[in-house]
């Protein structure tokens, strides 16, 4: 076994980068180096800059990612696989088993090895095909988010950069994967961006932590920094072992909601269908002004799909029935994909776009967009082009978009993914006030903690089948789910997904 000054290192030394469009230079001399065999994971404020450091150690920036950068040294390695936050981005082919084989085809495997690999790979991941020949563009996120890990892991590399790699996933596959890259990770160098970390902190053994300016606050045995950093994690609001807790220690708690009896939403034997298939039945459910509603359940349940089709996003069948006078603009819709939603090339123009083309008083306008860039902590990047901002920063704006005109129901799929813990929280607040205001809430969710703790009904999906509606009273700890049956705290109610 070889020490560790025999070890390979790589990395960079005094690195200057510059985000287009801005001035001033990111990382000013920043200095960051590992060896091999290290599991790493950086933890940091969101938008400080941890996903475009990835980028540069892989070298990617610049050379496939343009991008104005300086460094003294760099030192990259050779066989590396990336997992980035948005799986869209990883795959080279239409079909699930092609892009895989894609993979190994640049690996030299011979073509009668390919099957057995493939479906090896698959399973890795958690994804079970009786055929594999699928289209990837019909799987859920969480399914894609799946099949770009197993495509990476495909390639064998010695060093892994994961870039949020769990952000979509289910409990129980994010279990399965950290599980999984356990298994595999024995040699390999893993380089890590989560928020999710409770899980992935049993095994690193080396955390860095960066301040908001992406300057390097600390570094060294996770032990000691999760420890002597604890105050500074919590005022920059990065996540830690047991966030949650002192968050919900600290908490107000809501008040008591007014008595809404309205009927928001009616559904009758409503179906909706995604690629010209049935993804999704309801036969009946009613849905009250000012509740808010978590849709739990499996990667590829049909959750995403449920929303959609409220929204008439896709074709629908049966009846869906909103008690609203104009449902058009009264419900807003937050994709999973933020991207999906942005049509201008500024921060502050996407906005203002809903509300200039309404004609609303230029003030007004004003006034909104302030108040959201300060809101969702956009102010600093208001100039920027909505693609320029990290996976986080784009949640929020999609977020902070669909509120601009105070919809009285809000849709909203995965909304606290890629966060950090003070912008999950601070959303999570906003959107309680909301509800107490009156405003219906529907959102899919993979959180344990806002199923728990914020939700006042839980519908699973499970197969495209409502299978529990459950009305809970956050008071109590507990669920009643359709005919009366009590439940103890979420974890059972999510437990069969």
């Amino acid at each position: 076994m070889c020490s560790i000054n025999e070890r390979t290192r790589w990395g960079v030394t005094e690195l200057r980068l510059a985000f287009p469009k801005q001035k001033e230079m990111h990382f000013k001399d920043l200095t960051f180096r590992y060896t091999e065999g290290e599991k790493i994971l950086l933890l940091g404020p969101s938008g400080c800059g941890k996903s475009t450091l990835l980028q540069v150690l892989s070298g990617l920036i610049p050379s496939s990612v343009p991008m104005a950068i300086k460094a003294k040294k760099k030192e990259i390695p050779s066989n590396w696989g990336f997992i980035f936050q948005d799986p869209e981005t990883q795959f080279c082919m239409p079909y699930v088993d092609e892009d895989i084989a894609f993979v190994l085809e640049n690996r030299k495997i011979a073509r009668e090895k390919m099957p057995d690999l493939i479906n090896h790979y698959l399973n890795l991941v958690g994804l079970d095909f009786p055929d594999p020949h699928q289209l990837i563009h019909s799987l859920s996120g969480g399914m894609k988010q799946r099949l770009a890990i197993a495509g990476v892991l495909a390639l064998e590399p010695d060093i892994l950069f994961l870039d949020e790699p769990t952000a979509l996933l289910d409990p129980q596959g994010t279990e399965d994967f950290w599980q999984s890259l356990q298994k595999v990770s024995n040699n390999r160098t893993l380089v890590i961006v989560e928020h999710k970390i409770d899980r992935v902190i049993e095994f690193v053994d080396r955390v860095v932590l960066f301040g908001n300016d992406g300057t390097i606050i600390d570094d060294g045995p996770k032990e000691r920094v999760l420890k002597q950093q604890k105050r500074r994690l919590v005022e920059d609001g990065i996540w830690y072992p047991g966030a949650w807790r002192d968050h919900l220690s600290q908490r107000i708690q809501t008040k008591k909601l007014p008595d809404y009896q309205a009927t928001v939403l009616t559904l009758d034997r409503f179906s909706v269908k995604r690629n010209g298939h049935i993804k999704c039945s309801i036969d009946s459910l009613m849905i009250n002004r000012g509740e808010w509603v978590a849709v739990i359940g499996k990667n590829g349940a049909g959750k995403s799909t449920l929303l959609e089709g409220l929204k008439r996003l896709l074709p629908t069948k049966g009846k869906c029935i909103w008690n609203l006078t104009h449902p058009e603009e009264a419900v807003a819709f937050v994709f999973q994909n933020p991207e999906f939603q942005f049509v201008t090339d500024r921060v502050d123009d996407e906005l203002a776009f809903s509300l200039r083309i309404k004609q609303c008083p230029p003030d007004l306008i004003r006034r909104r967009v302030c108040e959201m860039l300060q809101k969702f902590a956009l102010a600093s990047v208001r100039g920027n082009h909505p693609f320029q901002l990290s996976i986080g920063q784009k949640r929020r704006l999609s977020v902070a978009t669909a509120l601009m005109e105070q919809p009285q129901v809000l849709l909203l799929d995965e909304p606290t993914f890629g966060q950090d813990a003070k912008n999950t929280f601070q959303l999570l607040d906003q959107l309680s006030e909301l509800q107490q205001q009156g405003t219906t809430i529907i959102m899919v969710t993979h959180e344990l903690e806002i199923v728990r703790h914020y939700a006042t009904r839980v519908l699973e999906i499970d197969a495209g089948r409502l299978v529990s509606n459950a009305h809970r009273d956050r008071g109590s700890g507990s669920e009643v789910i359709g005919n009366g049956h009590q439940m103890d705290e979420g974890e059972k109610l999510v437990s069969r997904n």
